[in-house]
């Protein structure tokens, strides 16, 4: 990684000081040299945490500084296609956090555009590198429930107060669905690719609540139903995957270990056995192989979200292609427009472009 990209980080609230500067810092090919934030006290961070890192107020200050390569936009999901937009326009590479965009037709605007200045454009899409994710990945891929004929996904929290922020006001994007829904939505269709057909149950559960806190999604297959749920009253952990196949199951508790590093300030760079979970999370399995009945926990892969910022390097030095493609992420808001449209009517709808 002997050439340095320079990074611009538009926002850096939870997103951009949690899930995307230290994971960044960590990649020695990628270098942050301008984070734009008016607040004050986040100045102060930045400045303590990433002493070389230039703070500016503006989008701007970024977009126009020509050494300035690769641009993130952490910032509320309402802003992600003017920022985008400008972004590609600016000739940068650009990576927009999730939810990509609030409606596909601004996803197709954004991948024309991205087409069209030859740079590229992604979102971030960090949970496929969950290590929970890639365990189940390879559960599935070796085959070793048989045929799977049921995945279910959780991502739950308990949260019974309304948290000051974007995300509980009633605006466009806001809300789980657009929130938690993105990383589901996302795997699943990594996995197995478009349904053909949706139903959903979207509902505001908290009395107070001014957006959607709870849903349930099934996405129909040809012999597989795969169902996405997430919610804000769980108080009892309850299964994070379950994958039933013809020969066995599998049943997975407790979330990846990294956000909860993340927080506490930690970083790949500073910690050591990275993403690695404890034994006590790993996951059961109860299946069949070769005629003999096996029965016992499975050790959780490796989580690592610096690989979806190793990518990002490599693509753009045009060694690899991009691992999450706009086009994917677009396909994960489409389904969110048909999950809300499905609640609303009440029925089941067939998956449409």
């Amino acid at each position: 990684m002997s050439i340095k990209i320079k990074v611009g980080i538009i926002g850096f609230g939870m997103a951009g000081r949690v899930f995307h500067a230290p994971i960044i810092d960590s990649i020695e090919g990628l270098s942050i040299s301008k984070i734009a934030t008016k607040n004050p006290d986040v100045k102060n961070y930045i400045q303590n945490t990433y002493p070389d890192v230039e703070v500016v107020q503006e989008a701007d200050d970024i977009l126009q500084d020509a050494a300035i390569d690769l641009v993130v936009v952490a910032t509320p999901n309402t802003t992600h296609v003017e920022l985008a937009r400008k972004s590609l326009l600016a000739g940068k590479h650009t990576v927009v956090e999730k939810p990509f965009t609030i409606t596909s037709s601004e996803a197709d605007q954004l991948i024309e555009m991205a087409n069209k200045v030859g740079k590229l454009l992604t979102v971030h899409q960090n949970r496929r590198w969950d290590s929970d994710f890639l365990t189940v990945k390879n559960i599935i891929k070796g085959e070793i429930l048989g045929n799977l004929v049921e995945y279910e996904a959780h991502f739950d929290r308990f949260r019974n107060i309304i948290k000051d922020g974007w995300r509980e006001e009633a605006t466009p994007g806001a809300g789980i669905l657009y929130d938690l829904g993105s990383h589901l939505i996302d795997q699943a269709l990594y996995l197995f690719g478009l349904p053909a057909e949706i139903t959903a149950d979207i509902r505001t559960q908290r009395r107070e609540a001014r957006v959607d806190d709870s849903f349930e999604i099934t996405l129909s297959y040809d012999r597989l139903k795969v169902k996405l749920k997430a919610g804000m009253l769980v108080r009892e952990a309850l299964p994070k995957f379950i994958l039933l196949g013809d020969k066995g199951s599998f049943i997975k508790y407790g979330l990846d270990v990294q956000e909860t590093a993340l927080k506490q300030g930690l970083s790949p760079i500073n910690s050591e056995n990275w993403g690695e979970e404890p034994e006590d999370i790993w996951g059961t399995i109860n299946t069949e192989i070769k005629g003999m009945s096996v029965r016992g926990r499975i050790q959780s892969e490796k989580g690592d979200y610096r690989y979806f910022y190793k990518n990002v390097y490599d693509a753009i030095l045009g060694e690899d292609k991009l691992i999450v493609t706009a086009n994917e992420a677009r396909n994960t808001i489409r389904i969110i427009e048909l999950a809300l449209e499905s609640s609303r009517l009440k029925r089941t709808l067939p998956f449409s472009e």
